[in-house]
């Protein structure tokens, strides 16, 4: 029998000619991530050491990386407090990968990590953000975990609940194949596959599994769409979404992440065992939109058109990237934004803000009505900007619209693609984009 993808690297970093679903291992980390909750690790890691008589050292300091990208810049002084303690235990133990309110290297942690380079096919990469799952799209076994099992890491290596004082043994789970055939429609993309993927399979329907994606759509499909997909797995309950490595995983990480070094690439086998196969062919799916207050609650937007939006939210780890912006700004350019509607623009690193400023999508916005604003998180939470008033409506290229989602549960979230949000902007309600055209 063969092995699938996932198998392949948790046996590799378990250090075992072989594993399959089911099996125990306690695989090695190659990646450890936080963002500003890192502060909350730091009192978890030194918490370990306590009474132990041992130097409160990270046993990699080479393998973590902190990104602040929840509130960027500081929206109080607890915030403040705590981010220039993480500045303080960086610098103590030399943590290169760390990204701090800068203009120039900031930007969100699940956008950080893939366009520097520092995650790498085969990893074990956990994250202290349940949007860990991002990763799997550059051929890793991505997935996130709690702070006292991040503080754990920083001491082993391997995951470990050290409140139980026992390793926390990874079960390596099955894995469904998504296989993608077609041509997407025009102003149709991966947020709309993804978005039906989630409403086919509903929110718990991949619990505890991995969702592979194959398929000749797949292998054509960017980096930057196959970060969409990754991302939103947990959405369905995944533990971890992954694109097995192939030509464009090498493309992405010599051209765009200028990644030199040698890559050795996972790829399933023929004969692998999936637990199911989904097949879903995108040649007619219409633009979709994710309705209060669930992610699976899925429809087409011609079924909620003309819906009354106030806010409208383009960015987010989700959807920030360059060709993101590029769709949405060419759908603004040269028209207004709608009379009370706010539109919100957030690209998803300092790298994309530049190439966007650059290229005039940032103008285009603006020129429109739009408030472009610092790579961030922004208002994907609603605690840092971007908040949603008592009765208010937003649609969003963000990944969540859980009530309460963007500061407020007593407003509605609707989530939906680049072009759905940027076409609804300017007409002030909830717009299929082909008819805007």
């Amino acid at each position: 029998m063969g092995a699938t993808a996932v198998e392949k690297i948790l046996a590799r970093a378990a250090g075992r000619a072989s594993v399959h679903a089911g099996d125990v291992v306690e695989p090695r980390v190659d990646l450890a991530m936080s963002h500003e909750n890192a502060a909350l690790v730091i009192n978890q890691f030194r918490e370990i050491h306590e009474g132990t008589g041992l130097t409160a050292r990270p046993w990699d300091p080479s393998k973590i990386a902190i990104i602040f990208d929840h509130r960027v810049p500081a929206e109080s002084a607890k915030t403040a407090t705590n981010q220039k303690r993480v500045r303080a235990f960086v610098a103590e133990h030399g943590i290169a990968k760390f990204h701090d309110i800068r203009g120039d290297v900031g930007g969100i942690c699940h956008q950080i990590l893939p366009e520097r380079g520092y995650v790498r096919p085969g990893m074990v990469v956990v994250g202290t953000d349940s949007h860990t799952t991002t990763h799997g799209a550059l051929d890793a076994f991505a997935f996130g975990i709690g702070a006292t099992e991040m503080a754990s890491v920083w001491a082993l290596g391997t995951v470990v609940n050290w409140a139980l004082g026992t390793v926390v043994n990874v079960e390596v789970p099955s894995t469904i194949r998504v296989e993608v055939e077609g041509s997407f429609p025009d102003l149709v993309g991966p947020k709309d596959l993804i978005l039906h993927l989630v409403g086919l399979l509903t929110a718990q329907g991949a619990n505890f599994r991995v969702l592979e994606f194959s398929g000749r759509t797949i292998e054509r499909l960017s980096t930057s769409g196959r970060l969409v997909l990754c991302n939103m797995s947990v959405e369905a309950g995944a533990t971890s979404g992954i694109v097995p490595g192939d030509a464009e995983t090498v493309r992405y990480l010599r051209e765009e992440a200028q990644v030199s070094e040698p890559l050795d690439l996972v790829a399933s086998d023929c004969d692998a065992e999936y637990e199911k196969v989904v097949p879903i062919d995108v040649s007619k799916l219409p633009p979709l939109v994710a309705c209060p207050h669930t992610v699976d609650n899925v429809k087409p937007v011609t079924a909620v058109a003309g819906t009354p939006v106030q806010q409208v939210v383009i960015g987010s780890c989700t959807n920030g990237r360059l060709d993101d912006l590029a769709q949405a700004a060419r759908i603004v350019r040269g028209h207004r934004v709608a009379e009370g509607t706010r539109m919100l623009v957030f690209p998803a690193s300092a790298r994309i803000y530049a190439q966007a400023l650059r290229l005039g999508y940032l103008g285009d916005f603006m020129a429109a009505g739009a408030v472009v604003m610092n790579p961030g998180c922004g208002p994907c939470l609603g605690i840092h900007g971007g908040a949603l008033g008592d009765g208010e409506t937003a649609i969003s290229t963000t990944n969540r619209n859980f009530k309460g989602r963007m500061g407020n549960p007593a407003a509605e979230v609707y989530l939906s693609s680049p072009a759905v949000a940027a076409a609804s902007a300017l007409t002030g309600v909830i717009t299929d984009p082909r008819k805007e055209r």
